[in-house]
């Protein structure tokens, strides 16, 4: 499942780099100041980080879990990392959920 999350962070990857070759335009300076004004990224920009730190997350728990296995973690480490990637976890299937829900609402929309 790890495996799939990665090529959809992947494939934003690919579009970010798509956009970013085809974009003539940098970004805008604010008046009177010389930084840049933030710039909003796209949904799918938006999910292929939530995705990327979301395996970012479980990963750090995995290891954690297995160091606590050969005795170089304790206990609160693993519980931790384990909980931090549980809360990842649900919010990544939550947003799933939400999206999965809109989408089901607009395919009974009539035209």
């Amino acid at each position: 499942m790890i495996d799939a999350i990665q090529s959809i962070g992947a494939f934003s990857a690919v579009k970010e780099t798509e956009a970013a070759g085809s974009s003539a335009s940098a970004s805008l300076a604010t008046p009177g100041t010389g930084a840049a004004a933030p710039q909003a990224g796209s949904f799918a920009e938006v999910l292929g980080n939530m995705t990327t730190d979301a395996i970012r997350s479980m990963k750090s728990a995995e290891g954690v879990s297995l160091q606590a296995i050969r005795g170089e973690a304790n206990t609160r480490e693993v519980v931790d990392a384990v909980m931090s990637a549980e809360q990842s976890l649900q919010t990544a299937i939550a947003i799933r959920d939400k999206v999965v829900t809109a989408y089901l609402e607009i395919a009974r929309m009539q035209i």
